[in-house]
């Protein structure tokens, strides 16, 4: 009898990425989420379904008895990193708190191997703007703490029961299914190619770039953007890992270049055929100049190799995706 794998947060824009590779890799899953964010109708191989929040312990603990689950895939969580700076308790609460929920369900019922959803913002303002695994951990936003703080209670619960566990740090997602299946549909998503491809469709007024004056070669932030589906596909690569003994780590899951909110603006721009107006704005607080991953370890250790590392086609298949998202909601 194959395992059944549980994922939370999985009817997210992350989580519905790895729930479809998942299931198209002949894995059984089971969905929890509690919808504030998600879509059920993301879950398009007919995967299990069990709507629910983590901080009812209760359904929780009902949810592990039915399914003896041996493999945990955690998504939940608020991922807005300027939000976090002005709603902490929010973060704190639904990134830290509702982990050690589920961390507590998952030392109970003896779960075996637990993947992360973590961040680079664990990293705060690395030196030089690029992080490795073995770069200082000093968030500097709510949001990165929060993450960061669950990462610790992964390192000692590991430590303490057996349980194996990986933590991916994101760097900046982006794309959609190649298929335009699925995609950010979240409503108040700050995603800069999505916000940028709803102005393009008349969707927004304008695209606001968020502090123009950084040390960057045109001023504007760098960030590692990476397609959704080499990101999801890391998960596999990181699952395969544990059940083959992987000992617990974390892994930066980015492509290891950067380019500048201007760059992303204009591909957009080039790709939509569309030139939509840019307004310039103060520095959002908690954003850092320059991100950008070193990325080798995940590689060395999982075999993970992205297939996508492309910004023109990220913005492609994002531009497709929210063009079809258009049409449905006109």
């Amino acid at each position: 009898m194959s395992e059944t794998i549980l994922v939370t947060g999985g009817c997210g824009y992350i989580g519905s990425h790895v729930v479809r590779q998942l299931s198209e890799s002949g894995r059984k899953v089971v969905v929890y989420d509690n919808l504030s964010t998600g879509f059920k109708n993301v879950l398009i191989n007919g995967e299990e379904f069990m709507e629910g929040d983590l901080a009812d312990r209760e359904s929780l603990d009902e949810l592990f008895l039915k399914y003896r689950f041996s493999t945990v895939l955690h998504f939940a969580a608020a991922i807005i990193a300027p939000e976090s700076v002005s709603k902490p308790l929010k973060y704190y609460f639904n990134n830290t708190r509702n982990t050690l929920g589920l961390l507590e369900a998952c030392v109970k019922h003896r779960v075996k191997r637990f993947i992360f959803s973590s961040t680079a913002a664990v990293y705060g303002i690395p030196d030089g703007g690029v992080a490795s695994e073995e770069s200082a951990l000093s968030p500097i936003n709510p949001y990165g703490t929060s993450k960061l703080m669950s990462e610790w209670m992964l390192r000692d619960i590991s430590a303490a029961h057996g349980m194996k566990y990986v933590a991916l740090r994101y760097f900046n997602v982006a794309g959609a299914d190649r298929q335009a299946r699925m995609g950010q549909r979240t409503h108040e998503a700050t995603h800069l190619i999505k916000v940028a491809c709803q102005a393009a469709l008349g969707m927004r007024e304008c695209v606001s770039i968020y502090g123009t004056d950084y040390p960057t070669p045109d001023g504007t932030g760098i960030r590692d953007y990476i397609h959704i589906e080499d990101l999801a596909s890391a998960h596999l690569f990181a699952l395969e890992y544990l059940e083959k003994g992987g000992e617990a780590a974390a892994m930066n899951v980015g492509y290891g270049r950067g380019s500048s909110v201007r760059e992303v603006l204009e591909i957009v721009k080039k790709v939509s055929g569309v030139d939509f107006a840019i307004v310039e704005a103060e520095r959002r607080p908690g954003d850092p100049a320059s991100l950008v991953a070193k990325a080798e370890k995940i590689g060395l250790l999982t075999g993970w190799r992205p297939r996508l590392d492309n910004l023109e086609a990220i913005v492609a298949d994002a531009w497709r995706w929210e063009s079809r998202l258009a049409e449905r909601s006109s």
